[in-house]
C-alpha cells in the first residue's frame, strides 16, 4: 500500500473520531445493554482462527484478540464465522458488531466501512506452490493460474503488476483444495498462516511457500460501521493498550507471527504517534 494512501485513509479515521456527539453512533450502549459483544472471526487455519480438533473449541490469534476486545468491555464475548464472501455483509446488516477477520486495510474497503486506526498487525501476502513448479518469486507468476479468497487485498497487484491469472474462491480452504486438485499453479493468502500450512505438516509435505510475505505488507485492523465513531474510539483505545503494554507482542509470539512490524508499532504508541 502507498504511503499517500495511507496518509489519506488516516486523515479519513481522525477525522471521523473527531465527530461531535451529535452524530454519535449507538454501538455500545446497545452492547452495554445486552451485555455481550458479537466479533466476525475468520476460523480458516491456525494460527489466526481455527477449531481445536480435540475440544472443538476456537483459538488462534484473532480469537484471542476478540476475547480480549470483550474483556476490556467488561461484556461477554459472542464469536460469529464469516468468510471473505459475506464478513462486510454481516457486519453492514448488524449480525455481528466489529470485524477481526483477516482484512488488511485498503482505499476500496474504507470507502464502505470504518475501521480502528491503530492495526494490530501488518501482513503481506505468501505464494504456496507444488514442489518443483518453478516458480520462485512474483515474476514467474505471469501467465499462470493463481487462486485467492474472495475479496482479497492480493488480487489486483497479482494482475496488474504480475499478469496472473486470478482464480477467486469462498475462502482459503477452497483455494488451497483447487491447488491440491491442480486447478491453479500457486494460491497466494497472508504468509503466517502458508508458513505455519507446510511446517511440519505430511499432509503438505509436496508443496513449499517460495515466496513468503512479500506481496504489498499492509496493516491489519479492526471494522465497524461506517461513521461508528464513538465504538471506533473506545476499540482504538483497547488496541493502542494492547501495543503499549506489549501483551500484543506477547500473544503474537504465542501464534508463531512475525512480531518485527508490532516492535514499530509499540514504540509509535508509546511516543503517542499515529501508528500509520
Amino acid at each position: 500500500m502507498s504511503k499517500n494512501i495511507l496518509i489519506h485513509l488516516m486523515a479519513g479515521a481522525t477525522v471521523a473520531l473527531g465527530i461531535g456527539a451529535a452524530q454519535a453512533d449507538a454501538t455500545l450502549d446497545k452492547i452495554k445493554a445486552r451485555g455481550s459483544v458479537s466479533v466476525g472471526v475468520i476460523l480458516s487455519g491456525a494460527p489466526y482462527g481455527y477449531l481445536d480438533p480435540k475440544t472443538q473449541q476456537q483459538q488462534g490469534f484473532v480469537i484471542d484478540l476478540a476475547r480480549s476486545v470483550a474483556q476490556q468491555l467488561n461484556v461477554k464475548l459472542e464469536t460469529v464465522a464469516v468468510t471473505p464472501p459475506n464478513r462486510v455483509q454481516f457486519l453492514q446488516q448488524g449480525k455481528v458488531d466489529l470485524l477481526i477477520a483477516n482484512m488488511q486495510l485498503t482505499k476500496e474497503r474504507a470507502e464502505i466501512l470504518s475501521y480502528v486506526p491503530t492495526p494490530y498487525q501488518e501482513e503481506g501476502g505468501a505464494a504456496i506452490t507444488h514442489k518443483g513448479s518453478g516458480i520462485k518469486k512474483w515474476e514467474d507468476l505471469r501467465g499462470k493460474v493463481v487462486c485467492v479468497s474472495q475479496g482479497s487485498n492480493f488480487t489486483k497487484p497479482l494482475i496488474e503488476e504480475y499478469g496472473a491469472q486470478v482464480k477467486a474462491h469462498p475462502g482459503l480452504p477452497e483455494s488451497l483444495l483447487a491447488l491440491k486438485g491442480g486447478s491453479c499453479q500457486a494460491s497466494v493468502h497472508v504468509g503466517g498462516t502458508l508458513g505455519l500450512l507446510v511446517a511440519d505438516n505430511p499432509e503438505w509435505k509436496d508443496y513449499e511457500v517460495p515466496i513468503a510475505g512479500e506481496l504489498i505488507p499492509s496493516p491489519s485492523v479492526i471494522w465497524v460501521c461506517k461513521g461508528e465513531s464513538d465504538f471506533q474510539a473506545s476499540l482504538d483505545k483497547i488496541v493502542r493498550d494492547w501495543h503499549r503494554s506489549g501483551w500484543l507482542i506477547e500473544t503474537s509470539r504465542k501464534h508463531k507471527l512475525s512480531i518485527e512490524p508490532l516492535i514499530k508499532q509499540q514504540e509509535k504508541v508509546k511516543s503517542g504517534k499515529a501508528v500509520i
